[in-house]
């Protein structure tokens, strides 16, 4: 069970739920954004500058959804980050956090080639696309678990 009773009703009536029913989407709308740009300039040299900006909003995102996300699981789980039913997925939020930050790092100080920062990026990309599909499977549990009530019932 993802959530217990008590969970879910503070769940329900956080508005951190709904700001990360917000914010998740517009995150993944950005990403796909970015991913044309950064593979544009990979593969054809073009729209360098949109590229690696559009890195640096998805990471501002990434930020902003991190530490809301951690007071939503404070909201609903008394703890702000690696509650039992999200520590996987918290573990691997903290690597594709790691690696958006890698990625400013030598976008800022110029540590690599362009062509090597926007790889970076890829790699930060894969592994939120990783996340996603985590927290897309817990978002069904959740969805699952709430269709039936605590009782075992499936409800109308």
């Amino acid at each position: 069970m993802l959530y217990n009773e008590e969970e879910r009703i503070r769940r329900d009536n956080t508005k951190w739920t709904l700001v990360q029913g917000v914010l998740a989407p517009l995150q993944f709308v950005v990403f796909l954004v970015s991913l044309g740009f950064v593979l544009n300039c990979l593969l054809y040299g073009t729209y360098e500058n949109a590229a690696s900006i559009s890195v640096v909003i998805k990471t501002v995102i990434l930020c902003l959804i991190m530490v809301t996300g951690s007071i939503w699981e404070k909201a609903v789980f008394d703890k702000y980050l690696f509650a039992k039913p999200f520590y996987w997925e918290d573990v691997v939020s903290i690597f594709v956090v790691f690696l958006h930050l890698l990625y400013l790092f030598v976008y800022f100080f110029d540590f690599l080639s362009v062509e090597n920062q926007l790889f970076v990026a890829l790699l930060a990309y894969f592994a939120y696309v990783v996340n996603a599909v985590q927290f897309l499977f817990k978002f069904k549990q959740a969805r699952d678990q709430n269709s039936k009530n605590f009782s075992g019932e499936v409800l109308s």
